[in-house]
């Protein structure tokens, strides 16, 4: 097995965030093919969610950082992804995050992941700005982004067509505050 090395690896009280590793395939492709994608483009067929998983390594190597796969500390389990990421096209560098254990759903793990991710991405990479894309319909992602001090600021469309309202977070000084 090949290991992308230099990702770091953040542990908070119940996750640990670290690079994406080949077995966490299987729990991605899962949930990329069920309805629950639906806000990131799903349900994606086996072979899209293949690109799209290794679209998270590709933005380790490219730019640097991307999402963190955030796994439960105690059983090692990849339960999503959360983290700083700045795709071709994208406004400007977002947090983004998606839970694909339908049991770590409602448990604020999401929080968790992404609160942490944020911090990284402020203190580590000095991003002064972030924002996060969630569409309309997805109103769990919505309130995550309200509970973490986000406010709605506009919308984007994507080169898909598809939209999403952009959630502006604090800067630094709030979060640190």
């Amino acid at each position: 097995m090949i290991a992308l090395s230099g990702i770091p690896v953040i542990e908070t009280e119940r996750l640990r965030l670290r690079g994406p590793r080949p077995s966490d395939f299987e729990v991605c492709a899962t949930f990329m093919a069920s309805e629950r994608a639906r806000h990131i483009g799903g349900p994606l067929q086996r072979s899209i969610a293949w690109r799209a998983f290794c679209h998270l390594t590709g933005h380790w190597v490219h730019r640097g950082y991307s999402m963190f796969i955030f796994a439960d500390r105690q059983t090692g389990e990849p339960l999503g992804m959360a983290g700083p990421w700045f795709p071709e096209g994208w406004p400007e560098g977002e947090i983004g995050w998606s839970v694909w254990s339908d049991a770590a759903e409602g448990r604020g793990i999401a929080h968790e992941a992404a609160t942490a991710s944020r911090r990284w991405a402020y203190e580590v990479l000095g991003w002064k700005t972030a924002i996060s894309l969630i569409a309309e319909e997805n109103t769990r992602s919505q309130a995550l982004a309200q509970r973490m001090g986000c406010w709605p600021e506009g919308m984007f469309t994507f080169d898909t067509g598809m939209t999403a309202r952009i959630w502006r977070h604090p800067g630094p000084a709030e979060v640190a505050a």
